[in-house]
């Protein structure tokens, strides 16, 4: 009996002490670990989840949307759910034509290895829906889920489109203006946790973790009516001499807005990468405008005659004999029509673009001299432009300068430049001498952008002698005669100009351009045309003049321009 005692008392000493290990556990569990496993058996039915911000417009300069994102939805398969309630290729059939697949692309996405598998990305919600909804074998579709997201739409693809940039996968802006300004478009993703019935999979709460911050909607300067015709004239400049690519600015000089910016070849930017070989790819998705660097040739007599007027060293009426050629140095210059020796005025030099008559010209300034008008109007830098791949161009300081170098600077060969430093050269003396940073962006989410400062850097009178000089270019005579228009008061110059190939010039390959103004009294409108290796014509005045006068022709009655202002010459 006293055995039967002992072996009850053993056993219940040990059941009292699983007891107590029990009591132990369950204090240790519902006191110091209470809120560990809260929080996993919270998990258990949780899903983290982005919410994508909405990235910002862009705009035109009345609101004309030229960049926008639409809502749109990544459909999502996990293989593990999928296998377990469903056959596999019987739901492929289903989703296939609902998704606008093909079986064997959504097959293997549900079969794939592991949790989380893609299976159709970017689609329209009503898709998404669609698909959801779906049942295979008479059973409600299990396995898949939607993550919300967004899609760049440009819903007017070919335009601007050089300069509007792009998206990488990732929805982050690669190019243009999406990635000078990606921080403000973008905004900053929010997170929320859904928690799900974990016997049905449906979500029963939405908790905000951090809240979405909205990308910042960008308006340009750009007129979208005007850049429409710019891109047409390029494509025309394009059919017609087969250029490497075109491209033109439109300025407004008084305040340095861009109006319109083109580039030739088109690119759709819904499709950037579609169609064409990556090498011409690459060159079309560039903006030329400003990443171009090409010697300007006679476009940049008008610094030449600008620095020396401004230093009071000859007036419009000053006259030179300019001689058949100059040399130097075993250098030969000429003009482009063959001459004896003739008597020739600042203003007839200009006109005719006589490159012997810029070089004496050049003598009067000297080294010195010459180099500083060539910086003063902002050549050798960028233009502080708010568009991203400006390039610096290339300016010899004088103690680069060979013997020959006062030959061939003043007229425009031995320095590179771009496009959008040469618009603002002729910007600046359009604006009555002050030179002022361009800028394409209006308004950053609503809020208007402070207007580049200008700085004065010729007299208001030169600025009004060479706008009256460059009348000249577009009369009778003159290198883009064919470019006028009756009743219209224009002004500007022709460049042509050899390019440089492995360290000699081309005799076959050339940058034709033309920059002139409208009206040239009190211009409101500054136009630049470059194009580069055209083939079949290579002058300034043939192959680039008559794109500017198109645009100008188009331009002054849509934006009200009085084309012929009453002016007083100031000039001979």
């Amino acid at each position: 009996m006293k055995l039967i005692d002992r072996r009850v008392g053993w056993l219940f000493l040990a059941f009292s002490a699983l007891l107590a290990v029990a009591l132990l556990r369950a204090l240790w569990l519902g006191t110091v670990q209470s809120a560990q496993l809260k929080q996993a058996a919270f998990n258990a039915h949780v899903l983290s989840e982005t919410v994508p911000a909405q990235r910002g417009a862009i705009t035109d300069a009345t609101g004309v949307p030229l960049a926008l994102s639409e809502p749109v939805d990544d459909v999502v398969a996990d293989p593990y759910l999928v296998a377990q309630d469903h056959d596999a290729r019987a739901m492929a059939d289903a989703l296939a034509p609902v998704l606008g697949m093909k079986v064997h692309a959504v097959l293997k996405a549900l079969t794939a290895p592991g949790g989380y598998s893609p299976v159709a990305m970017k689609v329209a919600p009503s898709v998404a829906q669609r698909a959801m909804r779906l049942t295979v074998n008479g059973k409600p579709i299990n396995g898949l889920s939607i993550e919300p997201d967004t899609k760049r739409v440009y819903p007017r693809p070919w335009e601007l489109s050089q300069v509007l940039g792009y998206l990488n996968g990732s929805g982050s802006g690669v190019s243009g203006l999406e990635y000078l300004y990606n921080r403000q478009l973008a905004g900053q993703n929010g997170r929320r946790e859904v928690i799900d019935n974990p016997s049905t999979g449906e979500p029963i709460s939405i908790r905000t973790v951090q809240r979405v911050r909205q990308g910042r909607s960008i308006q340009l300067t750009v007129s979208s009516p005007l850049q429409s015709e710019v891109e047409q004239v390029l494509a025309g400049v394009g059919r017609e001499w087969q250029p490497k690519f075109a491209t033109a600015i439109v300025m407004q000089p008084q305040t340095g807005a861009i109006l319109a910016l083109g580039n030739w070849p088109r690119v759709n930017d819904n499709t950037p990468y579609a169609g064409a070989p990556a090498p011409v790819i690459d060159n079309a998705i560039e903006d030329h405008a400003v990443a171009f660097t090409y010697e300007p040739g006679s476009t940049f007599k008008a610094i030449t005659v600008a620095g020396a007027l401004q230093d009071h060293l000859i007036t419009p009426s000053t006259n030179f004999t300019i001689p058949p050629s100059l040399q130097a140095y075993g250098k030969v210059v000429t003009d482009a029509e063959p001459h004896g020796y003739v008597d020739y005025t600042t203003s007839q030099i200009l006109k005719v673009s006589s490159n012997i008559g810029a070089d004496l010209i050049g003598r009067r300034l000297g080294p010195d001299r010459f180099n500083h008008w060539v910086h003063e109007f902002g050549l050798g830098r960028r233009t502080g432009v708010n568009l991203p791949g400006e390039a610096d161009g290339y300016i010899l300081n004088p103690s680069q300068y060979s013997g020959v170098s006062m030959l061939n600077l003043p007229f425009g060969q031995g320095e590179a430049v771009t496009p959008m430093q040469m618009a603002n050269v002729y910007a600046a003396i359009a604006n009555g001498g002050i030179l002022r940073a361009p800028h394409i962006v209006k308004t950053i989410g609503g809020k208007s952008q402070t207007l580049p400062r200008g700085h004065r850097i010729v007299s208001t009178r030169t600025a009004a002698e060479i706008r009256d000089m460059l009348r000249g270019v577009l009369g009778d005579g003159g290198t883009a005669s064919g470019a006028a228009i009756p009743g219209y008061d224009l002004a500007g110059k022709t460049g042509t100009a050899n390019v440089a190939v492995d360290g000699r010039y081309s005799k076959s390959q050339y940058v034709a351009s033309f920059i002139g103004m409208v009206p040239a009294a009190d211009p409101k409108l500054v136009v630049a045309v470059v194009v580069d290796d055209p083939h079949g014509n290579i002058y300034g005045g043939s192959v680039a003049a008559p794109a500017f006068q198109k645009i100008v022709g188009w331009a002054v009655p849509y934006f009200g321009i009085n084309p012929n202002p009453d002016h007083v010459r100031t000039g001979s």
